[in-house]
């Protein structure tokens, strides 16, 4: 099944739901980045989260996740639109630890819980939103919980998965966000609590072959699909665009990439892709600027 995002309503508008399918997509990445099953599952779960939330924007709007837990992996990073387009990236791929206590892999361990999660928008307006709040578990789900309580006012149930299979490839990968919103009374909001607590893993769900909307139909029995869209890794580097942040390095510097080296490489930290410039490529970009 190719990777798709739905959103949803309920409970007369008073709920919101997102969920989204991203096995493809954190495949990808484990392939780009050669990550290990706990690095996989890092950037799987921080690259769903971005998904959900850059389809809660509009236009040509965008946002960038950046969680900085303190552990091992050091920095994820994910970039996310309102296109359903995301891409992403993580310090150290060659995190492997054991496995935790419940014999799950270890992304606590690997993410830390001595620093903060960041939220920045891009909306269009002269400066940009940023948010952040401080990790609460390195889970991941919780964190983001935690981050639309806080920062967004705004109660919110988020469950992130990936089930990395034995040979270290992606089983399955996805979400979903439930949100409250006004006007719901006690007694609704315990009985989506209840629910909440009772369901499977979203990993365990998608492994049996469910598909979002069932998902969201075990949290939701009432919920209305308003919307579904494809989701996709896009990276938006270029050889062109290297080529401007070489020259961007200005004359000295180019000047001792060819005296030294003779040649350059760019790796883009996103999707790993590698730019090679050769000698005769370097000294037309020099001839460009002494233009």
């Amino acid at each position: 099944m190719s990777d798709y995002l739905i959103r949803g309503t309920a409970l007369e508008g008073r709920v919101r739901a997102f969920a989204v399918l991203t096995t493809s997509i954190t495949e990808e990445l484990r392939q780009r980045h050669q990550t290990t099953p706990t690095a996989t599952a890092a950037l799987g779960r921080t690259a769903a989260a971005g998904l959900m939330m850059g389809a809660m924007l509009k236009g040509e709007e965008k946002l960038t996740l950046q969680v900085k837990g303190g552990g091992p992996i050091g920095s994820i990073v994910v970039d996310a639109n309102s296109k359903g387009e995301v891409r992403g990236y993580v310090d150290d791929p060659n995190v492997d630890l054991p496995l935790n206590a419940k014999g799950k892999l270890d992304v606590a361990g690997a993410v830390g819980t001595d620093g903060f999660l960041y939220v920045t928008k891009d909306l269009g307006l002269k400066e940009n939103y940023r948010g952040s709040i401080p990790i609460v578990s390195g889970e991941l789900a919780e964190d983001f919980t935690y981050y639309f309580a806080k920062s967004e006012q705004t109660p919110s149930a988020v469950a992130l998965g990936v089930l990395v299979d034995v040979d270290r490839t992606v089983k399955v990968s996805g979400g979903f966000i439930i949100q409250l919103l006004p006007g719901l009374t006690d007694d609704e909001i315990t009985e989506i609590e209840k629910t909440l607590a009772q369901i499977p893993p979203i990993t365990t769900l998608l492994d049996r072959g469910a598909s979002l909307e069932e998902v969201l139909k075990e949290v939701l029995p009432s919920v209305e699909i308003m919307e579904r869209s494809a989701v996709s890794f896009q990276c938006k580097c270029s050889r062109e665009r290297v080529e401007q942040t070489i020259i961007s390095l200005g004359r000295d510097e180019l000047q001792s990439l060819i005296d030294e080296d003779g040649r350059a490489e760019v790796v883009c930290h996103f999707c790993n892709e590698a730019y090679q410039f050769e000698r005769e490529e370097l000294q037309t970009m020099l001839d460009s600027i002494n233009k």
